[in-house]
């Protein structure tokens, strides 16, 4: 299947992910950033794969889309960039 990337299917389909909107504090060396929660909450996060082979740039103020694991709650990946 041309385009099928097993991993993201096994993290989308295995594992539960929380989905959460957020903006963009401090852009953080090694594409991490800060982002506050729309509840307040401030978590580490770093940009997915797909989102860096593209070039995809973010800055501090930028809204984005952000999923976390159950297990990691303080910690996620920028999946989508408003």
């Amino acid at each position: 299947m041309p385009g099928f990337c097993f991993v993201q299917y096994y993290m989308k389909t295995i594992q539960q992910v929380n989905v959460f909107n957020g903006k963009v504090t401090q852009a953080l060396p090694n594409t991490m950033f800060k982002v506050e929660l729309d509840d307040g909450k401030v978590i580490l996060t770093t940009l997915t794969g797909k989102m860096r082979k593209n070039y995809i740039r973010i800055f501090p103020g930028d809204r984005v889309k952000i999923e976390t694991t159950k297990y990691d709650v303080d910690r996620g990946r920028i999946v989508y960039k408003y």
